[in-house]
């Protein structure tokens, strides 16, 4: 697909574009040319969903904190994927955190400070729709931090979340990866939906534009901050289905907890879910799509 059709794309047309209907799914080198069935994906949610909360009481019993980041572009899935992992889960023990523009006092103080404080106590799970990452991707891209903010940024991170996992905590770094396709898609959907047109800011009608300065942002940001302590994990999220999925499994597989069915959880597809920047490469140069 030509550069001409990105920057024609009109979100406010009331039709999709044939070349994004027909591209969406296989964009970005996707694995997949159909949809997980809804049959399938339903049941092996209800599956995962019921070792969810065989984890969950095993962090209430073992004192144990889960942290879960989400992160990715905008209408990659972050917030749906969040509602299935809580879904079935106790409100007490498993919270999201979706923090708004920080304070003028906010401003002021050390970066982290303000997700420090949202971290878990013993036996809970929280879940970051994202998090400290905004200013890996966002802030430095829209302009909202300076450069050296956002170095800064991708050096103390690091040193950071070792801290995090050296006193206990579980933390899980997933990217939620789409394609340009796929992403307009998504935004089509809603703009023209009166349920979900709320979910369209101008930051969205931005991204449309700066798909390659979020890559090299993206790009860079894993670079620096996948670690062997706190891995990212990049998930092929065109579509949503297998990527939950596979973001699940990838949670349960990992964590020691008691009593797990490894029969209930399944197989990971590695095509859709791995660990670190090289996935990314490769997923992303495949002629797969």
């Amino acid at each position: 697909m030509n550069n001409q059709d990105f920057s024609t794309f009109d979100l406010d047309a009331p039709e999709l574009p044939a070349w994004v209907h027909e591209n969406a799914l296989t964009s970005g080198n996707f694995p997949y040319s159909k949809k997980l069935k809804r049959t399938k994906y339903e049941n092996e949610l209800r599956d995962l969903q019921r070792e969810l909360v065989q984890v969950l009481a095993w962090a209430q019993n073992e004192n144990q904190r889960i942290v879960l980041l989400f992160e990715g572009r905008d209408a990659a899935g972050k917030g749906g994927s969040i509602k299935v992992v809580r879904e079935n889960l106790n409100p007490r023990h498993a919270r999201i955190v979706a923090l708004a523009r920080p304070t003028e006092r906010e401003h002021g103080q050390w970066y982290f400070q303000r997700y420090v404080e949202e971290l878990p106590s013993n036996g809970e799970m929280v879940l970051f729709d994202r998090s400290w990452y905004n200013r890996g991707v966002v802030e430095p891209v829209m302009g909202f931090c300076s450069e050296t903010e956002a170095a800064v940024f991708l050096r103390e991170a690091p040193d950071f979340e070792r801290m995090l996992v050296r006193d206990g905590v579980h933390l899980f770094k997933f990217w939620l990866n789409i394609g340009r396709e796929m992403q307009l898609k998504r935004f089509h959907d809603r703009r023209h939906d009166p349920l979900k047109s709320w979910k369209i800011s101008p930051v969205d009608k931005e991204a449309i534009k700066r798909w390659p300065a979020f890559s090299a942002a993206r790009d860079r940001m894993l670079a620096a901050t996948h670690s062997q302590e706190a891995p990212w994990y990049v998930v092929r999220a065109n579509d949503k289905r297998r990527a939950r999925l596979n973001l699940i499994r990838t949670v349960l597989l990992s964590l020691p907890y008691d009593g797990k069915n490894r029969e209930r959880i399944g197989e990971l597809d590695e095509a859709i879910v791995s660990q670190g920047p090289e996935f990314l490469s490769e997923v992303e140069a495949s002629p797969t799509g």
